[in-house]
């Protein structure tokens, strides 16, 4: 079924985060979707956020957000420690969830999520958009057809400039740290390549750096991975780097192929391919890859269409990245309260 004949959704913002415009607000404009509410913890931003883009109304609170029946569809951009909580009570209110990652703080915390989603039966989903572009679906074909070759190593980097020194990425209550907020997308492109492997991979090792004035917070990680036909892995992220890099390079035994930008593909939509037969650059195209995730997620909330993201994926890598952290010194990062 075409975009343009389905139910537009009805969306409830919660917060007025910056990711949310290019993240929700534009693909669903174009799609034709309804923003229905926004809620933020100061009202007022809430009322300039809703201004600026067409929010119909402004809700007191995200609980009140949540009890608008008129809202179907709960877009969760919080800081990372209160997706878990709002995701928990927009499950329990019985709303589709599209959720920024990670899940939630932790894996016990991502596991009650899993089975709020099992038991509210709404769709649930976390939003690593990268899967759905075309970039994303190419490297996994080059893999899958065997121009590659047997899958031998993989190698992710995600990495930025360091945010402002208050900013919550850098707030271990708030769940912030380098795996949280890059190192889930590192981590995640590497367990996407299971069907190729093997099998689901495993951590081997890993060792970071913490922020200065930040205890506990992570600034950067690196872990190694194994999969079960023996290829090996390494998925680095960092949140004080010298400029942005989010790669992905794909090593077989005939070849292999990088994605410089696999994370923001609309930045840099190229994969450069090199086999014995020469080397060739594909350009994938550079339409966004929200707009991709939410034409996927609004198929499953219409028509069903199945997901390769559930809660049980998101459990799945919140379990991963705590491991990580254990493996590197690290605690998990604690529950927060909303």
């Amino acid at each position: 079924m075409s975009e343009a004949v389905r139910e537009p959704l009805r969306i409830g913002v919660l917060g007025a985060a910056r990711i949310t415009e290019r993240a929700l607000i534009d693909p669903a404009r174009t799609a034709g979707h309804r923003l229905v509410a926004v809620a933020a913890r100061d009202r007022s931003r809430a009322e300039a956020f809703a201004a600026e883009h067409g929010v119909e109304r402004v809700a007191d609170s995200y609980a009140a957000l949540l009890a608008d029946p008129e809202v179907e569809v709960v877009y969760n951009p919080l800081a990372n420690g209160l997706h878990g909580p709002w995701n928990l009570a927009a499950l329990a209110a019985g709303k589709h969830v599209l959720s920024e990652k990670p899940s939630a703080s932790n894996a016990e915390e991502a596991a009650e999520v899993r089975e709020a989603a099992a038991k509210a039966g709404t769709v649930f989903m976390e939003a690593f958009h990268y899967l759905f572009h075309p970039v994303t679906r190419r490297l996994h074909e080059l893999v899958a057809s065997g121009e590659l070759g047997e899958l031998q190593r993989v190698e992710t980097l995600v990495a930025i400039p360091a945010p402002a020194d208050g900013d919550p990425r850098w707030s271990l209550p708030l769940a912030g740290g380098a795996v949280m907020d890059l190192g889930c997308y590192s981590l995640h492109a590497v367990r996407m390549l299971a069907p190729w492997a093997g099998g689901t991979p495993s951590l081997v090792s890993a060792r970071g750096g913490e922020r200065a004035g930040a205890p506990g917070v992570d600034e950067w990680l690196d872990a190694d991975l194994t999969f079960p036909n023996g290829a090996t892995a390494s998925a680095r992220c960092h949140m004080a780097y010298d400029k942005l890099e989010m790669s992905c390079r794909i090593i077989g035994s005939r070849g292999e192929a990088l994605a410089p930008n696999f994370v923001l593909p609309q930045m840099d939509d190229t994969i450069v391919i090199r086999t014995p037969d020469g080397e060739r650059t594909e350009q994938l195209g550079t339409r966004s890859s929200y707009t991709y995730q939410l034409e996927a997620f609004t198929a499953r909330v219409r028509e069903g269409t199945p997901l390769p993201l559930d809660a049980d994926d998101a459990l799945a890598t919140m379990t991963l990245i705590d491991q990580s952290y254990r493996a590197a010194g690290f605690e998990p990062r604690p529950r927060s309260r909303a």
